[in-house]
Order: structure tokens, then C-alpha cells, then sequence
């Protein structure tokens, strides 16, 4: 099962935008189509609020509900949190629950200075992990990302960060390679394949190797030959 979560605001008590949920949807048919011959599953997380509203972390409490449900509705399947934006802050912060094996998240909104404490990383300890980022990112700061998956690293090998060079906030020039990159490791993650050369070379590479990986042009073109 992948659980996909949807981009946000920092702070609003407005109920989220159709575009928002619907924006995902192309990543989410891809995905699926991806993992179709092995049974994977795939649902667009609906919020209750629009924003991460500080310390009530909205969306993390959204996720933990939704993989309650997916243990209720499916079992104890695998779960890979999927997020984009705040939704990646969040696939990450919402890693401690039992389900989830593995976490992807796509340009994720970090807070540039923690009020209390740096954002934690020891819920992701036994989790696959995989933070993919625009180098152009005007929205979000990939420097952020690079600085947790350091700290994310030394608590779990398991962890890697790919740079996706000349891209912005919404991966939109690299697509193809972005949802490939995706796929791939959705299907090594929960269904125990093996990776491609690159995301396991990552994931072997020792920082700041593994962490600033460049998403090769033409990745899911190598991938289908």
C-alpha cells in the first residue's frame, strides 16, 4: 500500500483544496500501473485542515489515522508513506507507526529553525527511506532536506537523497525520472525487490555520497531497457 500525501500550508484551519487531492492523482495512477502485477494499492490521503498549524501537526495525525485504516481495511500490509511539501515533512514524521516500511518524501517543507528542538529522525529507524529534491526549489530549501537526511543517516543506514538538478518545488521538468525513480523503490521497498543500481548504490554510499545522489536523465528509460 502506498499513502500518498498531498502538499499543504504552514498554518490554516481552511479545509483543503480539490486541486491539492487531485494533483496527485497522476502520481498515483502511475504508481499503481507500476506495481499493478505484484497487487500494490494506492490512496490519496484526504486532511481535515489545509495547514501543518505548528505544534498540532495536523497532517501527521491525518497519516497515522489513514494507516490505522489501512490495517483494518487490508491487514498488516506494508505500508510506504508517500508525501510532497508539508506531505513529505509529514510521511516522514509519521514513520514511527507500526505499518510503515518504508517512507519517500518528494521536496519536503522542513522548518529552517526549530522553535524547541530539531525535527526528529529516530521514528525512522528500521524504515527504508528514500528524499528526493529540486536543487532549484524556490519554495522549499533542499539544503534543509540534505541537513535531516545527514542526521536521518547516522540513526538509519537505510536512508538516501536524491538531487534532481535544475528542477523546482514541483519536480515537473525530470517527471518521467522522478516516478520512476518512485517506483522503483515503492516495489524494492514493500515487495522486497531488488533495487536499481543507482538508489542501492545510494543507499551503500556513505555521506555526503548517499545524500546528494544526481536522478540521472533518462532513469526510467535505462530502467525499461
Amino acid at each position: 500500500m502506498v499513502l500518498l500525501l498531498p502538499d499543504g500550508a504552514a498554518a490554516s484551519r481552511r479545509r483543503p483544496s480539490r486541486l491539492s487531492y487531485a494533483a496527485q492523482l497522476p502520481f498515483a495512477r502511475a504508481l499503481a500501473r507500476a506495481g499493478a502485477g505484484e497487487g500494490l494499492a494506492v490512496h490519496v490521503l484526504r486532511y481535515r485542515w489545509r495547514g501543518w498549524n505548528a505544534a498540532d501537526a495536523h497532517p501527521v495525525e491525518d497519516a497515522g489515522w489513514a494507516a490505522d485504516e489501512v490495517q483494518r481495511r487490508y491487514g498488516d500490509v506494508p505500508v510506504c508513506l508517500a508525501g510532497h511539501g508539508m506531505g513529505g515533512r509529514a510521511a516522514l514524521r509519521a514513520a514511527g507507526h507500526g505499518s510503515v516500511a518504508s517512507v519517500l518524501a518528494l521536496a519536503p517543507w522542513l522548518p529552517s529553525r526549530p522553535v524547541d528542538e530539531p525535527e526528529p529522525v529516530e521514528q525512522l529507524v528500521g524504515r527504508q527511506v528514500l528524499i528526493v529534491h529540486g536543487t532549484d526549489d524556490e519554495h522549499t530549501d533542499p539544503e534543509l532536506s540534505f541537513r535531516l537526511a545527514e542526521r536521518a543517516k547516522k540513526a538509519n543506514r537505510d536512508t538516501c537523497r536524491f538531487e534532481v538538478h535544475s528542477d523546482g518545488h514541483a519536480l515537473r521538468q525530470h517527471r518521467s525520472e522522478v516516478v520512476a525513480l518512485a517506483a522503483d523503490f515503492v516495489r524494492g521497498s514493500l515487495f522486497a525487490r531488488s533495487y536499481a543500481r543507482p538508489v542501492a548504490d545510494a543507499l551503500a554510499a556513505p555521506p555526503p555520497l548517499g545524500l546528494r545522489m544526481p536522478l540521472a536523465a533518462g532513469f526510467g528509460r535505462a530502467l525499461r531497457h
